[in-house]
Parts: C-alpha cells; sequence; structure tokens
C-alpha cells in the first residue's frame, strides 16, 4: 500500500510539471518544491504508549516569476492527480494575477540548466506493528519517555528550465529520554535507514550505566574553569550554531558571522579542527531550493583554516561570489567533523579530573563577532577525579569562544564519529543530521 502512494505522488507531481510547461506563458517562468512524508509516529512515557498512528502529509510551494518580481503559495499536495492539479491550477491563477504587484528584486535567482537526479534509498524499517514490542522489550522496568518517527520521506523540484530532481528515503529516529526516582535523565538518540535491534539493546545498556551513576550524590560547582569531555552529541549542538551566524557568505559579507576574524586570519583554530560537508552519507538530499546540486563533499574548515564558506546563487549574485550549491539560509546540511587521536577507552583517564559532558541545551551567541556561545549543561553530565565518575553535577551555565575551545584549548578529538541527527518534527520529519567526535577540552569557562 504505501509503495502504490509513493508511487501515485511521483506520478502526480511529474504530471503536474509537465502541465506547467504546457501552459507556461512567455517571459514567465516557475519552480516547483515537493515536501511529503509517510510516517509513523508514537510516543512513550513511563514504558508505556501514549499515541501512535501514521501520518500522510504533503505540500508544494509553487513560484511564478516574472520581470524580475516572484510570487510563490503553498498548497497541499496529495497524489491524486485531479485533486492536486485543481489546487495547483487555482493557486497558479492567483499568483499571475498578483505577481505585476510584487516588489522588483535585484537579487531574484531565475531557473537555469537542466540538472535532473533520481535517488531512492530503501531502508529496513520495523513494520508498524512492530515497533512498539521492539521499542518497549527492553525498557518496561525503566521511566522510559521519548518518541518515535519513522517511514518515507520525499523531496523533489522542478523548474521551467527543465531541472527535476527527486529524493526520497526511508529513515527513523528514537528521541527517548531515561529518568531516575529522583528525576535525574538519561538522554539519546538512535537513528537510521535500518533498524538493528542489537545496536537499540546496547544503547539500553549503557543508559542502565549511566543510570546508576546518575543516583550518587549530586556535586554542586563553583564557577569557574574546568577541563572538559563533550560527548558527540553535545558537539554536534556546538556545531549547529555555525549554521546560524557562521558558514554563510552573506553573514560574512554582511558583518554578522563569528568566523569573521578567522576569515580574515586575525584568529586561528586548531589544525585538528577539519569540518566538511559531506553528503555521501545519502540522508538529505543534495540539491537546493533553485535546483542546483552541491559536491559530493565540500572542505570548510581545514587545520584550522577557513577555506570555504556556504555561497547560495542569490548570495553570489548580490556580492559577486562563485555559488557551491548552499541552500537559501546558507546552513550546514550535511556536516562532518573529523576524528582526532582519542580512543574511548582513554576518554576518563585523559579528562584525569574534570567534566563529562552528555548534552548541552539553550545554546545561543552570547558575543557572535568573538564567536562566544552560551548554553548550558543537561542530562547525565559528571564530575570525573583521577579518571573515575564519582558524581552527577547540577546543570551550569556556560559562555566560551570557539576559538579557545577550538582554538589553544582544544586538546583532542575522539577517533571515532557518531551520527548525530535531525529530530525534529515542527510541520514535517527533518532530515539528515551530524557526523562528529566526542572533543576532551582544557579550561572550559562556567558562569553559572
Amino acid at each position: 500500500m504505501k509503495q502504490q502512494k509513493l508511487s501515485a505522488v511521483e506520478n502526480s507531481f511529474n504530471q503536474l510539471v509537465e502541465t506547467l510547461l504546457d501552459k507556461q506563458q512567455e517571459g514567465e517562468q516557475f519552480t516547483v518544491k515537493l515536501n511529503s512524508e509517510y510516517s509513523q509516529f508514537t510516543r512513550f512515557n513511563h514504558a508505556k504508549v501514549r499515541q501512535t498512528g501514521t501520518v500522510s502529509d504533503g505540500w508544494l510551494e509553487l513560484t511564478c516569476m516574472q520581470n524580475q518580481r516572484s510570487n510563490f503559495r503553498l498548497i497541499p499536495f496529495t497524489g491524486n492527480w485531479e485533486t492536486d492539479w485543481k489546487l495547483a491550477r487555482q493557486a497558479w491563477q492567483q499568483l499571475q494575477e498578483e505577481l505585476p504587484l510584487q516588489p522588483l528584486d535585484p537579487y531574484l535567482v531565475l531557473p537555469s540548466g537542466n540538472n535532473t537526479s533520481r535517488e531512492v534509498y530503501i531502508g529496513n524499517l520495523l513494520a508498524e506493528e512492530a515497533v512498539i514490542p521492539a521499542i518497549l522489550e527492553l525498557v518496561q522496568e525503566l521511566d522510559f519517555t521519548g518518541i518515535y518517527a519513522g517511514g518515507v520521506v520525499i523531496r523533489a523540484y522542478a523548474d521551467s528550465s527543465g531541472q527535476k530532481h527527486w529524493f526520497a528515503t526511508d529513515s527513523f529516529t528514537l528521541d527517548y529520554s531515561i529518568f531516575t526516582n529522583e528525576q535525574q535523565a538519561v538522554k539519546d538518540t538512535f537513528a537510521g535507514s535500518n533498524w538493528q535491534q542489537e545496536t537499540y539493546a546496547a544503547k539500553i545498556e549503557e543508559a542502565k550505566k549511566q543510570l546508576k551513576l546518575l543516583s550518587l550524590p549530586v556535586k554542586k560547582l563553583p564557577r569557574g574553569n574546568y577541563k572538559t569531555y563533550f560527548a558527540a552529541a553535545a558537539v554536534a549542538d556546538l556545531l549547529s550554531m555555525l549554521s546560524w551566524g557562521g558558514v554563510s557568505e552573506a553573514d560574512l559579507q554582511q558583518g554578522n558571522s563569528a568566523l569573521a576574524a578567522l576569515s580574515r586570519q586575525e584568529k586561528v583554530l586548531s589544525p585538528l579542527v577539519n569540518l566538511k560537508e559531506n553528503f555521501h552519507r545519502g540522508s538529505v538530499p543534495r540539491f537546493n531550493e533553485w535546483g542546483e546540486i552541491a559536491a559530493p563533499e565540500l572542505p570548510i574548515i581545514t587545520k584550522g583554516i577557513l577555506v570555504n564558506t556556504l555561497v547560495n546563487s542569490r548570495t553570489a549574485k548580490e556580492y559577486q561570489k562563485t555559488a557551491n550549491g548552499a541552500n537559501s539560509t546558507e546552513s550546514l546540511r550535511s556536516p562532518e567533523l573529523g576524528p582526532g587521536n582519542l580512543a574511548r577507552d582513554r576518554i576518563l583517564t585523559s579528562l584525569d579530573t574534570g567534566l563529562y559532558v552528555s548534552n548541552l541545551h539553550y545554546l545561543n551567541w552570547s558575543d557572535r563577532p568573538t564567536g562566544r556561545i552560551t548554553g548550558m549543561t543537561r542530562y547525565a553530565c559528571f564530575w570525573v577525579e583521577a579518571g573515575q565518575i564519582v558524581a552527577p553535577i547540577e546543570n551550569l551555565r556556560f559562555d566560551e569562544s570557539l576559538y579557545r575551545f577550538w582554538g589553544e584549548n582544544l586538546l583532542d578529538f575522539t577517533n571515532f564519529q557518531e551520527f548525530i541527527p535531525e529530530v525534529g518534527t515542527y510541520q514535517a520529519r527533518q532530515l539528515g543530521g551530524s557526523i562528529v567526535p566526542g572533543m576532551l577540552v582544557e579550561d572550559f569557562t562556567y558562569t553559572l
């Protein structure tokens, strides 16, 4: 049934594009973008099912362009041709009527080229009826809370120049927390395209070990500077800040980038820092909102030096730069932070005395020009002495510059990496995630 539905969606999309091409008027150009999914959502609380069901959803963004003006509409998309064309035809007529009233856009990016692609990734997901028993059989005795989201997600693009892209992928995410009686919690995610029960079981066993450690008396630490190990999930949170006033060429040109000092070579990062966009995993489409295809890999920071920013066609047009397939927000879509040399069994001994930070939250720039980030520790964070975990800690607020923790104070990254998925479901399931190592930093600043 699902495959029939997906075929109907693709067929209806293709037919709509061909119809628009046939009805295209002289001087008129258009783009069509599709966001669709067929997903199962199951919410758990206290190791019980609180909500479960499937969602079949889709919407189109139609954009009409002419005489340096543009206008767009969002409409539902069902996969039923008659319904979809009726909605699209009405929206298209409204767009044409309103277009002359829109302001001139000197940096409007018009469709060009003839790029085409079709990528379909078939996974091995749990059957709908198997999701609940597979997840709950290992956590019955635990205070387990979380949400499972799994199924197929589709992104597609087509335009009046003949570009057309289709991307569909099977994927799942399980975002969960396990609580102690004192309401301390261990948080983790499990994600991918192939459900492996043994991998899930290993994660739950690791969580149980951390739960025992959380039962120890809590240690309150004074503000100050501490040697700190950041687990991969915490590193991914720090890395995500670069998508907000970091790696964007537009932000750099407009004076809003935290990497401006790095770009001007006024400051440097550690040669251990190697960051790139890596689309080889296939978890997100390579095409952007203009149908342009990014390179399979794009180095951004190499051995601590900024070698590329993310440049979309609109920014390139405004600032006379060369576009490299970046999306409209020039944010990281499939980032990979390179590994270092720190082995898993050496993490605590290398930390010796300091903080083990599993997760962060509430991150924000406190002073973007100097790269200062503020945030808080969260979930299963511990005080370590002589290479041994001795106590969980109360939450701490930090305020620190990336030029310090990725600069002179960076001791090492782990020699292994983890995939930290995007788990957002607002409006639609989010795709992709970050491939990151853990990292060991000295003299990290905690302010409260």
